[in-house]
């Protein structure tokens, strides 16, 4: 059964959305001796005391059309997600008959709202991966424990066939067989994962640098085209579908590799440049690794200013505009740090705040896209999280802050492809009251409004007043009579859980969604002084607005394209096991796919990301050497009502 959202309703008054509830800050000393998983650890950090000085309160924001400094045309589809390898069945589904219907409608959000979704399988458990045609009981994974790598226990895998007809069925249920599993869904092939990282891990020896990354990534190239000249059904896989570097910007630059002449060799193969970088990482916590351990208490201060994501993206300024000057597109992933984030800041409401910045900063910064990585119950900082196994009987999912950043993003963005980012500087650029301006078609289309201060008694709250005007004569940018806003909202930037986005919620807490949202959305409605050309918007502290200057700017982010005008329709749960929130496809449906491998899978057990020792895989002894190279980039598309939707997604 197909269930829609409900549609948004207006109010004609200039009010606040209604808070939820008020969640008691706790001592984070109190859950010291919590030993249950990173993914639900109820850590809850004391909120930063508000700055001294204090901001100004009301300040102007004047938008010109056709201004200066704005980003490259970006779609809505520019936040997506990283899944790693070893949580797919956990996350997408047991196999290829046998699908996460949570995962498909929290997709389907971001494609009503984007138009489309980019997904990436892989991450360093693919690196160590072989290709296999059949596990035991139809697994589609099964993990080696005796051959772990990497600070992280990183474990080589075993997978069949059957988790690309997996992905694909995601797609469209259509089976294609070879390369073509995938057809116009596989987007690109990632050349390694943190290759300035081998010689530290261990795979690589001492002296080994960016110019042997590169014989190497030409050595992959030469053994792809003589595959393709043999007659491999993966004849086209080397062409312009490879991805790299991938460097994690630790013992490399970005520009340590592009000074070996790695664009220009493989310009024929690259689909795309990348990177990936993590603003601080728990590694010491997590995984003794040795080194000083982060306090999180002390480090969530630096996540709740426009600096943050400012620093960020600063040292690849010169990438993003190098990619340019090549015709390529730069990608990215990252999440709160690396592994695994931080209990307090990762899964609290501040950084949904700081994802979204980030998210408009790295746009505005002329990256092309960019990805949160997802791992599984080991890790802070999922966007997204299914039940343990052993609890899918009677637990839903977990939705994270992150989420809500790539949701509100997609709207911020639309569907136009044409929108263009341009940081305001707002407030004297005062780095808790940032602000972000959307153009399409070189005029305003929304504003994205910030405030990191955390005051429950109302009295931090600001008012901006925003006015449009036009240096071109022959413009139509004027202030409108009115305009539309969406809050998101929390008590505090500790809160977990019970966020809401226009008034709607994935959850108040742990376990409970099915990936459809709660509650029915609201828009405000704000009259604008039309005698002195100003729409005056309230931000609460803290929270976030996006105004939406024109009904043409909120329809698109609100109906999605390639739906037939409809809303994209999310899921109910269809089929049952003994796993909840999965649903069956018809196997008439599949009947030319390897479906029948299809089975229960058995012991599973807490799994992980980058920085996470456990895998949702089933565990086995034994292997022997691998091949570190080739990590899969593959394309998700996703179902709506009782049509296939077709619309590009890329998987990173």
């Amino acid at each position: 059964m197909a269930m829609s959202n409900p549609r948004p309703t207006t109010t004609a008054n200039n009010l606040l959305p209604t808070r939820p509830y008020t969640r008691r800050i706790l001592d984070p000393n109190q859950y010291r001796c919590y030993t249950g998983s990173a993914a639900y650890n109820p850590t809850v950090l004391q909120p930063p005391a508000l700055p001294n000085p204090m901001p100004a309160l009301q300040f102007d924001i004047q938008l010109q059309g056709s201004p200066s400094g704005v980003s490259i045309p970006q779609e809505g589809s520019f936040m997506g997600f990283s899944i790693e390898m070893s949580v797919v069945n956990q996350v997408l589904g047991r196999n290829s008959t046998h699908l996460q219907v949570p995962f498909l409608n929290l997709m389907s959000n971001i494609i009503k709202r984007a138009g489309s979704v980019h997904v990436r399988v892989g991450g360093n458990t693919q690196e160590f991966a072989e290709m296999v045609d059949s596990l035991p009981d139809g697994r589609i994974l099964q993990k080696e424990l005796d051959n772990t790598s990497n600070p992280t226990q990183t474990p080589p895998l075993d997978y069949t066939p059957d988790l690309l007809y997996m992905m694909r069925n995601i797609s469209d249920l259509i089976n294609i067989r070879g390369q073509e599993i995938l057809g116009e869904y596989l987007i690109g092939l990632q050349t390694g994962n943190e290759p300035d990282l081998y010689v530290k891990h261990g795979h690589r020896p001492d002296g080994w640098g960016p110019t042997d990354f590169l014989n190497e990534v030409q050595s992959l190239v030469s053994a792809m085209q003589t595959s393709a000249s043999d007659g491999s059904p993966y004849a086209s896989s080397y062409q312009q579908l490879l991805i790299g570097p991938n460097v994690n910007t630790g013992d490399w630059t970005p520009e340590m590799v592009w000074d070996t002449g790695f664009v220009d060799v493989l310009n024929d193969n690259l689909a795309f440049l990348s990177v990936e970088h993590y603003p601080a990482d728990n590694c010491a916590a997590q995984f003794n690794t040795g080194g000083q351990i982060v306090d999180p208490q002390a480090e969530f201060p630096n996540y709740l200013q426009h600096s943050s994501g400012q620093g960020l993206v600063g040292p690849y300024l010169n990438s993003t505009a190098y990619a340019q000057s090549k015709g390529k597109k730069f990608l990215f992933e990252t999440n709160t740090a690396s592994c695994g984030g931080f209990p307090g800041i990762s899964d609290s409401f501040g950084a949904a705040l700081w994802g979204i910045d980030y998210s408009l900063q790295m746009a505005y910064a002329n990256f092309s896209g960019a990805l949160f990585h997802v791992g599984g119950q080991n890790v802070y900082y999922n966007p997204f999280t299914p039940p343990p196994t052993n609890q899918s009987t009677f637990h839903q999912w977990t939705v994270g802050p992150i989420y809500y950043s790539a949701l509100v993003m997609a709207e911020a963005l639309g569907t136009s492809g044409n929108a263009r980012v341009l940081d305001l500087n707002a407030n004297d650029g005062n780095t808790y009251t940032p602000a972000y301006a959307i153009y399409e078609n070189n005029a305003p289309a929304r504003v994205a409004l910030f405030n990191y201060m955390d005051d429950s008694s109302g009295a931090s709250t600001y008012t901006v007043s925003i006015s449009i005007s036009s240096s071109n004569p022959d413009s139509s940018s004027s202030t409108p009579s009115s305009v539309k806003v969406k809050y998101l909202s929390a008590s505090s930037v500790s809160q977990k859980g019970n966020f809401t986005w226009a008034g709607q919620t994935w959850g108040e807490a742990s376990f409970m969604t099915d990936g459809r949202a709660v509650g029915e959305e609201s828009v405000q409605e704000v009259a604008c002084d039309t005698s002195n050309n100003v729409c005056r918007i309230q931000v609460p502290s803290p929270g976030f607005a996006l105004v939406f200057l024109t009904d043409d700017s909120l329809n698109e982010s609100m109906d999605g394209e390639g739906n037939g005008g409809e809303e994209v329709k999310t899921f109910a749960t269809t089929a049952v096991t003994k796993t909840h929130n999965t649903a069956t496809v018809d196997p008439a449906v599949l009947a030319t796919s390897n479906g029948h491998q299809a089975g229960v899978l058995k012991g599973m057990e807490g799994s992980t990301s980058r920085g996470s020792a456990k895998n949702a895989a089933i565990r086995v002894s034994g292997g022997g050497e691998r091949w570190v190279g080739l990590v899969m980039v593959l394309g998700i598309g996703l179902l709506y009502s009782k049509n296939i939707y077709s619309k590009d997604m890329i998987l990173l």
